[in-house]
């Protein structure tokens, strides 16, 4: 069995040894470079503009304006049905009249190289009108603000409200009231590599080939097709390596679609690389939140009810095509989502700024919701005198009470909260972790335990986008084949940024076929080759690509057997394929290899049984169907040491006990934890886009922007339950942001427990040491 073991990734060895192939590392023939002029204000309008000494640098091919695309490309507006009354401004690849954000570009110039791209931007003159800037939510949800759409009447892109239960009652006759404001940091992905990106456009057989560093080639497919008026048929996306993604790569980007269109220009490839500040500048930010929250709670801990009002800032539109108003819809459905509560009430409101847009980003508004409900659980404990542990073992919905529903809507098939509470004690030698606490503190010594439960989204079904009318398809295919020689390839459409997509896939085919796994070569990320499907986002590649994957290998197993069977003369139903031989099944002994059963059907089809069909090739397509989404869960615990004089906060070891269901291989699933934990934690301690009052970005580069290094990281020690789901033969569920979406809870809630004694507390991450330092009083 392949399933199951923790098998490493094929494709580690060639990327370590510096042979991936990545968009970045690219050269065509003929091949031009773009760079772009970016607006210096975050609200203008343009006034002129000057391109012609731009036009006659050296190296210069072209130089387009906005007004020169809009020829080219239909404008987009990221909207969704489903969100009743969102709104969002038109958007083109380059600007016509205004600018909305500091760092949009205004002006794309084409050359022979990106150096003279570069000094050709430096030549052209542009004169702007400032306008007011929305620079922070209070300006931007002001009666008296400007708007920064005209026409529009506020600038909120979205309201949502949600209330179940009588929640007003229950506030009424609680026993305690917790309440409490939290903010939380914007940040954004720091890919390894930056977005990337070679469009080539074919006149004379109006075609395009995109060399896309992307997760979702089939999405831009259909975009860059219906945008630019090219047959779907005849756009070609392909995603070589991608060196990460994390979500900042699945969403349209204004020089991308304008890439398009220069190529289209020039007549000739065009590349773009973004630089590092302007990915700080036009990659996706996300996490822009301020929520105010309450917990009913009754004489022995149990909490009632729930009221949040979200306010989420957006940026200065909505993504296309997935929308900025995910993020917040998740958070407030999923906030209270592991505990049994009796009355929820939440007002979201998605509000326009003159800032980056925000976006969905790895855990889609988990680290929110998880932050927001666990600090009112830890609040909740410290008002009633319940230890961390007892009251969310109070509160959490038993683990025989599945199936239920969520008071947002949400529809749980089967979670293990209090399996996963119980082993994370045991996990974290708790008691023993108290006693050393209270040791400590007589010292001096600040230690804190911090404690976090969550429910994570995954394999979305076609309810998530469908239902909205985007292009962004919930199933996914896999064309299975078996060669001459009795190897095997899998063409599928889920894809690859080093998460191990390939090695999953090919541990699923290699079992479910019955061949050895190094003979099974997995293919992804090519709208040429690859059949159509959604790839990879929100956790789905394993359980929606592996059961793509496990139903194909199950029909071309059969296939096999039945030509198999002609050969022999034998029944289909008494032989079996294990390990690549054809075997008799009640006894297990060898009739022939499968490259014999492969070199007769390619070969010598002709000394087949009449009527007999050498189907050694099968295509299988598979969308979930029955719950709207397979919930995983899990529960964090972080343990951490605070200097109440510097601020500085050293994480000692971080826990988790996750439940994704079947688990197909423990390496990637805990690597997968991990980087997920890693990235939670630099929300709470070290990331976050700061602006000025003008809406300019002030840490713009690494130098500024910090990320967690591994000197900063503690050791994350993993355990696992596993549920699987019954929606799939598989039973396997997502696993990409379990790691992340509890992780700054925890890290919350441990800092907060340090911090008890001195009676500080911190409502905002991240957690810097500025900050800290004021919630003692000392800054």
């Amino acid at each position: 069995m392949h399933v199951g073991r923790p098998l490493p990734r094929p494709n580690a060895k060639r990327l370590l040894a510096g042979r991936g192939n990545y968009v970045t590392d690219m050269t065509l023939p003929r091949m031009l470079h773009a760079a772009f002029v970016r607006a210096p204000f975050a609200h203008a309008r343009i006034v002129r503009m000057d391109v012609e000494a731009a036009r006659t640098a050296p190296g210069v091919a072209l130089v387009a304006t906005g007004a020169d695309l809009a020829k080219l490309c239909t404008p987009w507006v990221g909207t969704l049905d489903h969100f009743k009354g969102m709104k969002s401004e038109p958007q083109l690849p380059l600007p016509l009249e205004r600018v909305t954000w500091c760092g949009q570009a205004v002006v794309a110039i084409v050359a022979e190289s990106r150096a003279a791209a570069e000094d050709a931007c430096e030549l052209v003159e542009v004169e702007y009108e400032e306008l007011p800037v929305l620079a922070d939510l209070d300006t931007a949800l002001a009666a008296d603000a400007p708007r920064l759409v005209p026409g529009f009447t506020d600038n909120i892109c979205f309201r949502s409200t949600l209330e179940s239960g009588a929640v007003d009652d229950l506030f009424a006759s609680a026993a305690h009231v917790v309440e409490a404001e939290l903010a939380f940091g914007r940040h954004t992905g720091v890919t390894l590599e930056p977005r990337a990106l070679i469009a080539d456009y074919d006149a004379s057989e109006r075609s395009l080939t995109v060399h896309h560093g992307t997760q979702t080639p089939f999405q831009f497919q259909d975009l860059y097709a219906r945008h630019y008026g090219i047959p779907e048929a005849r756009v070609r996306v392909a995603a070589p390596d991608v060196g990460g993604s994390f979500g900042v790569k699945l969403h349209v980007y204004h020089e991308d679609m304008a890439v398009i269109g220069l190529a289209m220009l020039a007549g000739r490839p065009v590349k773009y690389v973004a630089d590092r500040l302007e990915a700080f500048v036009s990659d996706i930010h996300a996490r822009d939140h301020r929520v105010k929250a309450r917990a009913a709670v009754d004489g022995e801990g149990r909490i009632t009810a729930i009221a949040v009002e979200d306010e989420t800032a957006i940026g200065s539109f909505s993504t296309y095509p997935r929308t900025s108003a995910v993020e917040g819809n998740q958070v407030i459905r999923l906030i209270g989502a592991p505990y049994r509560l009796t009355g929820y009430r939440a007002d979201l409101k998605v509000v326009f700024q003159n800032k980056t847009q925000t976006s969905q980003y790895r855990a889609v508004g988990h680290p929110i919701a998880c932050a927001v409900t666990e600090h009112l659980m830890d609040r909740a404990a410290t008002l009633v005198g319940l230890d961390p542990f007892a009251i969310r073992a109070r509160n959490l919905i038993p683990d025989d009470a599945y199936p239920c529903a969520s008071l947002t809507g949400y529809r749980f098939e089967k979670l293990s909260h209090e399996a996963c509470l119980g082993k994370l004690k045991t996990l974290m030698d708790y008691e023993r972790l108290r006693a050393e606490q209270e040791a400590l503190r007589q010292r001096g010594i600040l230690r804190g335990i911090g404690i976090a439960a969550f429910v994570e989204i995954t394999n979305p079904t076609p309810a998530f986008y469908g239902i909205g009318g985007a292009r962004i398809s919930a199933q996914d295919g896999a064309v299975l084949k078996i060669t001459p020689s009795g190897e095997v390839r899998c063409l599928i459409s889920v894809t690859e940024q080093g998460q191990g997509t390939e090695t999953i896939i090919g541990q699923v085919v290699a079992d479910y076929l019955g061949v050895s796994r190094d003979i099974v070569k997995v293919i992804t990320g090519d709208t040429e080759v690859t059949p159509h499907g959604g790839a990879t986002w929100a956790c789905r590649g394993a359980g929606i690509g592996g059961e793509t994957a496990l139903q194909a290998a199950k029909r071309l197993k059969a296939n096999v057997l039945a030509l198999a069977a002609a050969i022999l003369q034998a029944k289909p139903g008494d032989l079996d394929l294990v390990d690549g031989q054809v075997v008799e099944q009640a006894s297990g002994a060898v009739r022939l290899p499968l490259s014999e059963v492969a070199r007769i059907a390619y070969f010598r089809s002709d000394t087949l049984p009449p009527g007999t069909e050498a189907q050694l090739t099968v295509a299988h397509h598979y969308a979930p169907s029955g719950y709207p989404f397979a919930f995983t869960n899990g529960v964090h615990g972080c343990h951490v040491e605070v200097d109440a004089q510097t601020g500085l906060v050293k994480i000692l070891r971080h826990f988790v006990v996750e439940d994704c269901g079947r688990i197909l291989n423990p390496l990637l699933v805990e690597e997968q934890v991990r980087g997920g934990v890693v990235q939670g934690l630099g929300a709470a301690f070290f990331e976050e886009c700061r602006y000025s009052d003008t809406g300019q970005l002030t840490n713009g580069s690494l130098a500024d922007y910090l990320v967690p290094m591994s000197c900063e990281m503690p050791d994350i020690v993993i355990a696992h339950v596993e549920t699987p789901t019954k929606d799939t033969e598989l039973g396997a569920k997502g696993c990409g942001e379990a790691g992340t979406a509890a992780s700054s809870a925890a890290a919350l809630n441990a800092v907060n427990d340090a911090l008890g004694p001195l009676g500080a507390m911190l409502t905002q991450i991240p957690m810097t040491p500025a900050r800290i330092l004021k919630a003692l009083g000392t800054f």
